[in-house]
C-alpha cells in the first residue's frame, strides 16, 4: 500500500514538474529583496510601479541587493538555443545584472535577447529560452523537500508500523494527512478515494511547501506565478474529464426533466461550467498569493516614498510600514495553509460531482461549497 502511495506520488509530482517548466511564465512576485529596493530607491528617478514590476518578473538569479556598484546574488545556469547561432550554455553571473553583453546574448528586463556587434538587439535571431530561472529552481527545491520527507515518512511506517506512536516528521505529517483523508477524500469522493488520495496529498503538499518557501527572503513566489497555478489547474482538471462517467456527462448535454427551449440554453452554460471550474482554481491560488506579496512590496515601499517628501517623513513612517508588513508576513503563512487546503478541497469536489452516480451515493449529497 505505502509503496503504491509513493509511486503514484513520484508520477504525479514529477508530472506537475515537467508540466511547469514547459510553459513559459513571467508573473512572479518577489518582495523579500529589501536590500536591493533600498539601492534602487536611492537613485534619481525613483518610481515604486518600475521597481514593483521588477520585482514581479521572473529572473535568472537569486539577486538580494547590489554593493559598490557589484550584485549580491546567486547566479543561475542559462541555457540559451538560437538556430542561427545554436547553443550557448553559461552562468547568469555574466550578464553581470543586466549591464553586460555575453556570447551575443544580453539580459533586457529579465529577458534574454540576441544583439548584433554594435550592441542593438538583433530581431533576426531566434532565440529559445531554456534557462534554469529562480521558477524552476524552486520547484525543483519543493519537489526534492517533498519527495524526500514523505518517503521518510513511509519508511518509518514501514520500519515501525502504524502501532507505534509517530515521532518527528511522522508526528506533525499525521494529523495532516489524516486530516485530508476524512473530511476531504472520505466526504466528497466516499468509497472510492483511495484511488485519488495520492494526488490530493500530492497537491496540497506541494503548494505549501512552495508557497512557504516563497516567503523566506530572497525567494521566488511560485505560487504567485501564473503559469505554475495554470498547470495545476489543468491537471486538475484532465483528472476531472477522465474520472466522469455516463451520468455526468447526460446532466451536461441532456438535463433531465428540464423543457427542451430551457436545455438550449443551459447545456451551453452546463458545457462552459465544465471549464469554469479549472479556471476558477487557477485564479482564485494565483491571486491570493499575489496581492498579499503586493501588499507587503508596497508597504515598504512606502517608506522611500514618504523619504522622497522629507527624511523626517520617511523615518517617522518606517516603523508604521515595518509593524504592517511583519502582520502581513505572518498572515500569509496561515493564508499559505489555507490556499493548499482550498485548491485540494476544490479539486476533490469537483472530482466527486463527476464520479457521482445517479442516486448520488459518492459519499457526500449534501455539502454546498461556494466557488
Amino acid at each position: 500500500m505505502a509503496l503504491n502511495f509513493l509511486k503514484s506520488l513520484l508520477v504525479v509530482v514529477f508530472s506537475l514538474f515537467l508540466c511547469s517548466i514547459s510553459i513559459e511564465g513571467k508573473t512572479q512576485v518577489e518582495e523579500h529583496i529589501v536590500a536591493d529596493t533600498v539601492h534602487e530607491a536611492k537613485g534619481e528617478g525613483f518610481n515604486p510601479g518600475v521597481v514593483i514590476m521588477e520585482h514581479i518578473m521572473d529572473n535568472h538569479d537569486f539577486h538580494f541587493a547590489e554593493w559598490n556598484g557589484h550584485a549580491i546574488a546567486i547566479p543561475l545556469p542559462v541555457i540559451v538555443y538560437s538556430p542561427q547561432r545554436g547553443l550557448s550554455v553559461f552562468m547568469s553571473s555574466k550578464f553581470e545584472h543586466g549591464h553586460a553583453i555575453y556570447d551575443g546574448y544580453k539580459l533586457e528586463e529579465g529577458t534574454i535577447v540576441a544583439v548584433n556587434e554594435s550592441g542593438e538587439p538583433d530581431d533576426s535571431v531566434k532565440v529559445y529560452d531554456l534557462s534554469l530561472t529562480r521558477n524552476v529552481v524552486q520547484m525543483m527545491l519543493g519537489l526534492i523537500i517533498l519527495v524526500v520527507v514523505l518517503i521518510n515518512v513511509a519508511k518509518k511506517y514501514t520500519r515501525e508500523g502504524a502501532g507505534k506512536a509517530p515521532s518527528g516528521f511522522q508526528n506533525a505529517l499525521e494529523p495532516v494527512i489524516t486530516f485530508i483523508r476524512d473530511e476531504v477524500g472520505k466526504s466528497y469522493l466516499g468509497d472510492k478515494y483511495e484511488k485519488y488520495m495520492p494526488l490530493l496529498l500530492t497537491i496540497f503538499f506541494f503548494i505549501l511547501i512552495s508557497t512557504l518557501l516563497g516567503l523566506i527572503p530572497g525567494s521566488a513566489n511560485v505560487t504567485g506565478n501564473i503559469a505554475f497555478t495554470f498547470t495545476l489547474g489543468i491537471i486538475s482538471f484532465v483528472v476531472i474529464m477522465f474520472s466522469a462517467n455516463k451520468h455526468y456527462w447526460s446532466h451536461i448535454f441532456n438535463p433531465p426533466g428540464v423543457p427542451f427551449g430551457v436545455k438550449l440554453i443551459l447545456v451551453p452554460v452546463e458545457i462552459l461550467g465544465i471549464f469554469t471550474k479549472p479556471f476558477a482554481l487557477i485564479v482564485r491560488l494565483f491571486a491570493n498569493m499575489v496581492a498579499g506579496h503586493m501588499i507587503i512590496t508596497c508597504l515598504i515601499l512606502m517608506i522611500f516614498i514618504f523619504t522622497k517628501l522629507s527624511v523626517g517623513a520617511g523615518l517617522g513612517f518606517a516603523p508604521i510600514s515595518l509593524g504592517f508588513t511583519i502582520f502581513i508576513y505572518f498572515i500569509e503563512i496561515l493564508v499559505a495553509f489555507i490556499q493548499a487546503f482550498i485548491f485540494t478541497n476544490l479539486t476533490a469536489v469537483f472530482i466527486g460531482q463527476a464520479i457521482e452516480d445517479a442516486h448520488g451515493e459518492h459519499g457526500h449529497e449534501d455539502d454546498a461549497v461556494i466557488i
